[in-house]
């Protein structure tokens, strides 16, 4: 079960990025969901540990701003927020 789980998490994830690239692509084309690696998921306490210097109100800024993709889980505002430990790296290359 958990493994299903970790798939659909994944393929959400890849989803959301390829949204995310295309911008507001108007082609309504479906996009190809593949069995790709495992994608690591951090909650925002992980993200701010991860990079030395980014705190965890600078991530809810960009989760808020919607510069990152994430992943709400639960019910509501007080759902845990998961981000993409790829798409977060990805995001402060670009920024550099």
């Amino acid at each position: 079960m958990e493994k299903n789980k970790t798939e659909i998490i994944a393929q959400i994830v890849s989803l959301l990025s390829q949204l995310v690239e295309s911008g507001d692509d108007k082609n309504n084309e479906p996009v190809a969901i593949s069995a790709a690696a495992p994608v690591e998921m951090l909650t925002i306490k992980e993200c701010a540990e991860a990079v030395t210097g980014l705190s965890e109100h600078t991530i809810r800024q960009l989760v808020a701003q919607e510069k990152i993709p994430y992943i709400r889980t639960g019910k509501g505002k007080r759902g845990k927020i998961l981000i993409s430990k790829a798409a977060l790296f990805d995001y402060l290359k670009s920024q550099h």
